[in-house]
């Protein structure tokens, strides 16, 4: 499937097939301081097939290793930034805030933001938990953090907030705000509307994912308000999986992997193809994979393959995982929609061969793709999505 099959490993790896154990890093240098084989057709009903002989190929001595994901890999428009720069940033004041656009952005460019509104582990002089809005674009061309007492907590004060950054700032408001919370959703989705904003719910924050990680690392628990082992106010969802909506429905399914060559030109050519799917800024996210690095994914046969990638392009695809457990895959779109995507009988065979799987994509820092063919033994897509399984955020 768009690319070349590896050959098949009927157990997953052992101790002699050790996997290098990425670590994924935000790249800072973009972070101002403040200042296979044939598979029968599944069933209407669970979209389920025989057990899968999984086309998998784990790395060994003799085969490339993962690389690990280095913190400062900067693409080729990011501006190079002195060492003793991140030195002084280091002192600067985790109460000050930041109002940021990279001078070299044309504002009319930055048309979606990515925007989180909620209490940080920070109290004020009063012991309540100060909230903060951070707000950013995919590039980090945009970066902006405001605080906020917890009684001013509404859809006025989002709305102003945002009316803020673009005079501030002087960019336009968006065309569309993604946000990754559900208990945000109602004042979120009320902010924007009344700005004629368009808001979407979804985990394809990645940007914004990453930074608030970082920022806790190096803002929150250096304020003088932070209350460490302090837990999130709103806590990620991770829901029961419900039934997949027929619409969804694919006809065969394989676990498959991707040089990470073939990963690169398949969503190179999204655009120029008119396919279905999306990418990932890796430059931006610090991650540098070898170029023959396997990249485990799914693939997705339908025989109405077009319009099954049209309905999953809509959908913010965020990650599939393999449920051992149920004996199913799981797809997570949105903020929190989960969903029984596929069954498989579970054996001892079926059961290493998805461990296998998610071993992969631990390895890879839970990078992993999903591709939808007219079937599997094509060379080409009709939708491909390079998704990023991320732990959520410690705030």
């Amino acid at each position: 499937m768009c690319g070349s099959r590896s050959t098949i490993t009927e157990n997953p790896p052992s101790s002699s097939h050790c996997l290098s154990m990425a670590t994924l890093s935000f790249n800072s240098t973009r972070i101002k301081s403040p200042s296979l084989q044939s598979h029968k057709p599944f069933s209407k009903s669970h979209f389920s097939t025989k057990p899968n002989n999984v086309p998998f190929l784990f790395p060994s001595k003799t085969h490339p290793q993962l690389h690990h994901f280095k913190p400062n890999s900067i693409s080729e428009s990011s501006v190079s930034v002195p060492e003793e720069a991140f030195d002084d940033a280091e002192e600067d004041d985790p109460t000050s805030e930041l109002s940021y656009l990279d001078s070299e952005t044309d504002p009319s460019s930055v048309t979606e933001w990515e925007l989180d509104f909620c209490s940080r582990p920070i109290l004020d002089i009063r012991g309540k938990k100060i909230w903060e809005l951070v707000v950013c674009d995919s590039s980090l061309s945009l970066q902006y953090t405001k605080y906020f007492p917890n009684n001013v907590i509404n859809s006025v004060t989002l709305k102003d907030a945002m009316e803020t950054i673009s005079e501030d700032l002087g960019v336009p408001l968006p065309e569309k705000v993604r946000f990754f919370r559900s208990q945000m959703q109602t004042i979120i989705t009320k902010s924007c509307k009344e700005l004629g904003i368009k808001p979407v719910p979804s985990k394809r924050c990645l940007s914004l994912l990453l930074w608030l990680e970082e920022r806790y690392e190096t803002i929150y628990m250096r304020h003088p308000g932070f209350q460490k082992g302090s837990k999130p106010l709103l806590a990620l969802d991770n829901p029961f999986p419900m039934e997949l909506p027929e619409n969804l429905f694919g006809e065969k399914w394989a676990f498959v992997q991707l040089p990470f060559s073939a990963i690169r030109e398949e969503i190179s050519s999204l655009d120029e193809r008119f396919v279905f799917g999306a990418g990932l800024d890796l430059d931006l996210l610090g991650i540098e994979v070898d170029e023959n690095t396997l990249i485990p994914g799914l693939a997705v046969a339908s025989s109405r393959a077009k319009p099954l990638a049209a309905w999953m392009n809509g959908l913010e695809v965020c990650s599939v995982e393999a449920d051992t457990s149920r004996g199913c895959l799981i797809l997570s779109v949105g903020i929190s929609t989960r969903y029984v995507y596929a069954t498989y009988k579970k054996t001892p065979t079926t059961t290493s061969e998805a461990e296998a799987w998610e071993a992969a994509k631990k390895a890879c820092g839970g990078l992993h793709f999903l591709a939808i063919q007219e079937d599997l033994d094509s060379d080409d897509c009709v939708g491909f999505w390079l998704l990023l399984d991320l732990p959520p955020p410690p705030v």
